[in-house]
């Protein structure tokens, strides 16, 4: 029985881990970056100045970006699909 509730736990645990990778900022189809925009404090992963979303230091930093529906970005105000 013991054995039984190890291999549950294991799986549990596999497959939340699976859930928190598949949920990283990758940009899934349909999706783009848009660079520019972002909050301070509210971006979506890395800029060249840090290493974690959530960290950009200033409104519309140019290289903090938001991942958006494709075609957005280029309607947003200083939005860009490249940082700079």
């Amino acid at each position: 029985m013991k054995g039984s509730n190890i291999a549950i736990a294991t799986a549990v645990t596999g497959l939340i881990a699976l859930g928190t990778l598949t949920a990283t900022p990758a940009v899934a189809a349909g999706k783009e970056k848009c660079y520019g925009v972002a909050k301070a404090g509210k971006n979506d992963c890395a800029t060249k100045n840090s290493s974690c979303a959530g960290t950009a230091t200033a409104d519309n930093q140019s290289d903090a970006f938001v991942v958006l529906p494709k075609g957005l970005c280029d309607k947003l105000a200083g939005g860009s699909k490249q940082s700079s």
